[in-house]
């Protein structure tokens, strides 16, 4: 069965180019200010051939002893004018649009943050953290070219030439046709020609560019368990190889750049050569004067300026193309809530039920959850255990709406969980998961994740009663201290118990905590389940643990206790048994 071809330029760049629309004053603006600059080096060019051939045909006459007039302050006014203009034009352009290009970066990486996180947690396990970094940096960064080197200047070249072309052929039509075709063929050769050259390589060398990071990331990451088991050597075999193919891509890719900046020269260079023919051959028969003729080649030379960015840019078009097809699949993948989840969840605890619930993880070989039944009451506290692999976790992510189920239903307060408001689902649920999700920031940002408001003195009691206030006060810089990317300054029951202290700070009324214990003693354990107790009070609590002695075999005020089994056949079946009787 043949593959489905690619979506065109068009369908690939429509959603970046409205996007851009949204910003045509800056980007008209910027464009501007990138014509200005050419023409006013146009204009220097053709202005200095025109007042240096006067000049020097003025000083012919008055050295044969004949009579000549010359007024060398207009044109030598004017040269300064253009010259004076060029310089601030370019350094405003590029001031003007480097500022403009990275607003735009900046507003589609928060874009793209906002859709990796509406995506579930099926489409977030398909690929690796560093390929979503991949998308949010690499690929945003390439879409940068977009208007930056391909879009203005190839529009500002465009009308560079048929401007110029109009003006030389106020005094021959000859040459004004002849700039028109000739550029113009170029024009299009350097833009279309190039891009279509490229396209195979450049689009190549972003998926090799992300599979080369991806390689680097997981030996610098998995450097230890290599070099254990001898694989180290094989693993660096594989990153060499993505290696060639890209060094060959890149050769590739500068070789048909050097084409077309060959192309660019020699279409220029005719061109000049055409215009300086015509134009001698009119002055022959008196249809021009001197000056003119020797301004009309010199005005073609300037735009080899505007004709020289053009290869290799549109060279690595496809490039563009590419990371705009991966982050239009990125966005079509989002899950957004359904137009029926605007009900209201009520205050208090909440009742969960899950009915004849199936699970299946995309090219999974088993399903994770199968016809699972499952009821908390308002205000119960249940346990559920189950081996690694059983489901668990499947069960948080499906009550908090990271996953949708592939059968059955889920409500939560009695109502379809697919209907519950976004904003009351996120406020009336809270979850401690295995991971300890910390960011590198201070710990008091790090706790206002879960309450924005919260003042120091919040801040502190919380602290208190997962027992980390006195070694807080005892850091140099308090609860301004960073706790390092993923928290890694901390101890694992330092950032454990971080954790838990964020969750202090929500009012939910469904709270489902994954091992709330593990990593730390049991001491320790039995004093923060004394406090949890309190706190969870009132409220609906689904405990997740491997056994009923895992984390210091301490689950506060658990009320009934529920087993995910595998059957014979290994197959998760997900079947509740009630342990207590």
């Amino acid at each position: 069965m043949a593959e489905p071809s690619p979506p065109g330029w068009w369908t690939t760049l429509g959603p970046w180019l409205r996007l851009l629309g949204q910003h045509r004053r800056r980007l008209l603006a910027g464009a501007g200010l990138m014509l200005l600059a050419l023409l006013a080096a146009l204009g220097l060019l053709a202005l200095s051939g025109w007042f240096i051939t006067a000049t020097a045909l003025a000083g012919l006459v008055l050295a044969a002893g004949g009579a000549a007039t010359l007024d060398v302050y207009v044109p030598g006014g004017g040269i300064r004018a253009f010259a004076l203009t060029r310089t601030v034009a370019r350094y405003l352009e590029r001031l003007y649009n480097h500022d403009t290009v990275l607003r735009l970066l900046a507003d589609l990486r928060a874009g793209m943050f906002a859709v990796l996180a509406d995506l579930d947690a099926a489409h977030l396990a398909r690929r690796r953290a560093s390929d979503w970094l991949n998308r949010l940096t690499a690929d945003i960064d390439t879409l940068d070219s977009l208007f930056l080197r391909l879009l203005a200047p190839a529009a500002v070249a465009l009308v560079a030439i048929l401007a110029l072309a109009g003006f030389l052929a106020l005094w021959l039509p000859a040459v004004g046709a002849t700039v028109a075709g000739v550029l113009g063929l170029a024009w299009l050769w350097l833009t279309l020609g190039q891009a279509r050259l490229g396209l195979a390589a450049s689009r190549r060398r972003v998926d090799a560019l992300e599979r080369l990071r991806g390689r680097v990331i997981e030996q610098l990451q998995g450097l230890a368990e290599l070099e254990a088991y001898g694989s180290l050597a094989a693993h660096r075999r594989r990153l060499e190889v993505i290696e060639a193919r890209l060094a060959a891509d890149h050769r590739r890719l500068g070789l048909t750049a050097a084409l077309g900046n060959a192309l660019a020269g020699l279409a220029t260079g005719a061109t000049w050569l055409a215009a300086l023919w015509l134009a001698a051959r009119a002055w022959q028969g008196g249809v021009l004067s001197g000056p003119v003729m020797v301004m009309m080649p010199l005005a073609v030379l300037a735009l080899n300026e505007a004709l020289a960015a053009l290869p290799a840019a549109f060279t690595q078009a496809g490039a563009t193309r590419a990371a705009a097809e991966r982050l239009n699949a990125l966005e079509a993948t989002r899950c957004r809530p359904s137009a029926a989840a605007t009900a209201p969840l009520p205050e208090g605890p909440l009742a969960v039920a899950l009915e004849a619930v199936g699970l299946r993880y995309p090219g999974a070989l088993t399903p994770a959850l199968d016809g699972l039944d499952l009821v908390l009451a308002p205000g119960e506290r249940l346990a559920l255990y189950g081996a690694s692999g059983t489901g668990k976790s499947s069960v948080a992510a499906l009550l908090t709406r990271q996953l949708a189920p592939s059968a059955g239903r889920v409500r939560l307060a009695g109502l379809p969980l697919a209907e519950v408001a976004e904003a009351d689902l996120r406020r009336r649920t809270a979850c401690l998961t295995q991971l300890t999700e910390l960011f590198d920031d201070s710990l008091a940002a790090n706790l206002r994740l879960a309450d924005p408001s919260a003042g120091e003195a919040r801040l502190w009691e919380v602290l208190a009663v997962v027992e980390l206030a006195e070694w807080a006060e005892g850091l140099p810089r308090g609860l301004a201290t960073r706790v390092g990317e993923g928290g890694r300054r901390l101890s694992g029951g330092q950032a454990r118990r971080l954790s838990l202290a964020r969750l202090l700070l929500r009012d939910p009324g469904l709270v489902i905590l994954d091992e709330p214990f593990a990593g730390l003693d049991r001491a320790l354990a039995e004093r923060l389940a004394g406090r949890l107790d309190a706190w969870l009070r009132g409220r609906s609590v689904l405990y997740l643990a491997h056994a009923p002695a895992v984390g210091g075999g301490l689950l506060p005020g658990v009320t009934r206790h529920l087993a995910l089994d595998e059957g014979a056949s290994h197959a998760l079946c997900a079947r509740a048994r009630n342990l207590t009787g």
